[in-house]
């Protein structure tokens, strides 16, 4: 066991330190050549060295082979990104001059420091500094001004300026959470440089050093990420890093260590996507952002892969398409998607565009259904890492529409009620997990629902932005369509990082447990609970029940032995003046939801922020109570529930029945009846009894009858011949 303990801490002394290239200092431009391998050394050399010009020329050659597009094409390719993304100009310009009105050429990169301005410069404008994400825009700005080199000696100068600060030891580190060398910010500022160097590679003020210096110094990055990415760490700032290093191993792979850090960076990225890819092919974080962002991080690597025909192994090919195929799995029928947790991109919006990840997806598979959502133009920021022949593609996109429906992930937990891919389709949406290794992307919103119908979004969730001050307001229960108990909400002890980027997190969530599921039926039914009310002893379920996708029903049960105050979330512009027991929403375009509870409400409280509302509706000093909530969406005014009417009429169900019962709470249609809280039936003069108050449905037939448990837990229906045990949506047969 020493021996094999000494051997591990040789080879791991080896696989970090044995590098040839420094991972805490630039190559001098002078010296690169001795960090080449031997064959293109020997290729190269005349006389035994290897001049400047030659090298700067040899690696122009092999970016315009390697790097996603030629940049002998630069000029005509901004000339058609200036035609095709004419909006694009303006931000570009305003970011740039942003950049540029904030730091010298030459900034620190130690806090404490000022903007140009003499104000302070904080941790959020440090990292962005780090990324280097608006130095892109800086780079496109010198072409919209006619190639003024000044932009050119900027991003060097820039550049040189980081170098200087890593040789005096003057950058901020990772122990203090604003790591300008972190692998997050490092691994995006290579993104960004790649970019940078290949648009100016043919320009004449990008001189042979210049060019070389960028070389070297992209050659340090990628040797401290390997240095400091020795281990699996857990989620995307380590993604983004190791996403790095690969391209720089693709793109640079004459230099030493090369193949070596393109080993590393795949095997630790495939592990990545074992451990971070659930198997239902949903990102780990459980949002929409962090999935997409995966999907970059794998993307850019793949393809570089593909445009040097070097070999990509099945599984890392699987897993990359299963990321594509979740999203269309759980878009909406406009083909948007829902808000999921920490969606960043628009705050308060209440969709995601998937449309830009799901081009990408279709560039490199060719999948219809990916064409289906895809756009016949690529985004403005993936323009620049396509190449001629995908963009070509793009104006013969096959489209296939998807022939899925409901859809449940499992290991995610979410939970898709569809009725299908038409416009006016419905659809709705239970969040059911939270993940256990990280959940600082969670909100509270467990067992929390979304829905859409008739081309709207009837009952929203809202995209969120870290750097807002109502960031814990929109990250927890009184911005989701949840239930709650007094003033308790579902995520609790709410702590923000100390980095300073506003980013904060839940340290208590409820554990959500999933009783059953029932999809592709005429009754739709998700049943589940948490144990978000605990503390307080307060137990509590969800059920949701499709109905033959014309209306949802949504039941919340809570019980406990003492007196507390029950409620519901319900998200959005309601109308009260049918209040308490029928709230209304209305649309553009005439549609609208009616939200109507079959039990008495006390009272509703509207509240709301940033643009956004809300209606509490509420239930006084109850130990056990439930709502039970029928969710009607209407396309035009008349189908609307008729508030004047005795007798609600849903798409046919009634809330009469001709089975007698000893409840008011059901719900029938021709033979087919819902029954909630019911302890008794009779049918064809055969009384039954239930062992508790429980939810079923029951279809009259030709020979006798059918019930299914709508319930969430086990009971006993019985009459005078027999007794039988009947489990959450079991169905029994009664002839």
């Amino acid at each position: 066991m020493r021996l094999f303990k000494l051997l591990f801490l040789l080879f791991f002394s080896i696989s970090v330190y044995g590098q040839k290239i420094p991972s805490k200092k630039i190559i001098k431009v002078s010296k690169l050549d001795k960090f080449l391998k031997d064959d293109v050394k020997k290729q190269l050399s005349e006389n035994g060295k290897i001049t400047l010009e030659k090298l700067a020329s040899y690696f122009r050659d092999q970016f315009s082979e390697r790097y996603y597009y030629n940049y002998k094409t630069v000029d005509n390719r901004f000339a058609e990104y200036s035609t095709l993304y004419t909006d694009a100009k303006e931000n570009h310009i305003s970011r740039a001059l942003d950049h540029l009105g904030k730091f010298p050429s030459k900034p620190q990169w130690k806090l404490p420091f000022n903007y140009q301005n003499g104000e302070p410069v904080n941790a959020y404008a440090l990292r962005h500094l780090a990324r280097q994400h608006k130095m892109i825009d800086i780079a496109l700005y010198y072409f919209y001004q006619k190639k003024d080199v000044k932009y050119i000696d900027y991003f060097t100068d820039q550049m040189q300026s980081l170098n200087y600060a890593l040789k005096q030891n003057e950058f901020e580190t990772i122990e203090d959470g604003n790591g300008v060398y972190e692998a997050f910010r490092s691994g995006y500022r290579v993104l960004n440089w790649l970019e940078i160097h290949n648009l100016f590679l043919g320009e004449e003020a990008y001189s042979d050093e210049d060019q070389l210096t960028t070389i070297a110094t992209l050659l340090q990055h990628a040797s401290y990420l390997y240095e400091i990415n020795q281990e699996f760490k857990s989620g995307n700032h380590q993604t983004r890093g190791l996403s790095a290093l690969a391209m720089v191993s693709i793109l640079l792979r004459d230099f030493v260590d090369t193949d070596v850090w393109y080993k590393h960076s795949m095997n630790l990225l495939a592990e990545h996507m074992r451990k971070e890819i659930n198997e239902d092919g949903f990102q780990f974080e459980r949002t929409v952002h962090y999935h997409i962002s995966d999907i970059g991080n794998y993307f850019y690597v793949y393809q570089l892969a593909k445009n040097s025909n070097i070999k990509v192994d099945d599984f890392w090919t699987n897993k990359l398409e299963s990321l594509f195929g979740t999203l269309t799995k759980i878009a909406f029928p406009d083909k948007s998607a829902p808000v999921f947790s920490d969606d960043t991109d628009t705050p308060w919006a209440e969709k995601n565009d998937i449309s830009e990840a799901l081009t990408l997806g279709f560039l490199l598979f060719e999948d219809p259904t990916y064409g289906y959502f895809a756009n016949k133009n690529i985004s403005e920021k993936m323009y620049w890492y396509t190449s001629k022949t995908q963009l070509e593609s793009l104006k013969n996109i096959q489209q296939a529409k998807p022939n899925l429906k409901s859809y449940v992930f499992s290991d995610t937990g979410y939970y898709i009620l569809r009725e299908g891919w038409e416009d006016k389709d419905k659809m709705l949406v239970v969040s059911a997990g939270v993940d256990e290794k990280k959940p600082d992307h969670q909100h509270g919103d467990v067992l929390g629902i979304q829905a859409f119908a008739n081309g709207n979004v009837i009952l929203p969730n809202y995209q969120v932005r870290y750097s807002l001050k109502d960031l814990e307001l929109f990250k927890n229960s009184m911005t989701k369509n949840v239930a709650l108990v007094d003033d308790e909400l579902l995520g609790k002890k709410y702590t923000s990082n100390k980095g300073g980027s506003g980013f904060g997190k839940f340290k208590d969530l409820p554990k959500p447990t999933i009783i059953g599921f029932q999809k592709d039926k005429d009754l739709e039914i998700f049943i589940g609970a948490h144990d978000g009310f605990k503390n307080i002893d307060v137990k509590y379920t969800r059920q949701v029940i499709n109905v033959e996708n014309d209306f949802w029903i949504v039941k919340d049960n809570f019980s406990s032995d003492k007196n507390h105050i029950y409620k519901q979330v319900w998200q959005g512009h309601y109308s009260l003046e049918n209040a308490p027991n029928l709230l209304r929403s209305s649309f553009s375009n005439g549609s609208g939801l009616d939200i109507y509870q079959l039990n008495k409400i006390d009272k509703v409280i509207t509240d709301g922020a940033r643009g956004k509302e809300w209606s509490v509706v509420s239930v006084n000093d109850k130990k056990d109570f439930s709502f039970i909530t029928i969710l009607f969406p209407f396309s035009k005014y008349d189908e609307r529930i008729n508030e004047t009417s005795e007798t609600v009429n849903l798409k046919g169900w009634q809330t009469t029945s001709e089975i007698i019962s000893d409840t008011k709470n059901k719900l029938s249609k021709e033979n087919k009846c819902l029954l909630f809280d019911v302890r008794e039936v009779e049918i064809k003069g055969e009384k039954y009894q239930f062992s508790d108050k429980v939810d079923v449905f029951i279809e009259i037939t030709k020979d006798g009858f059918i019930v299914q448990s709508l319930n969430d837990n086990v009971f006993l229906i019985k009459n005078r011949l027999v007794t039988k045990e009947i489990k959450p949506l079991e169905i029994l047969v009664f002839n």
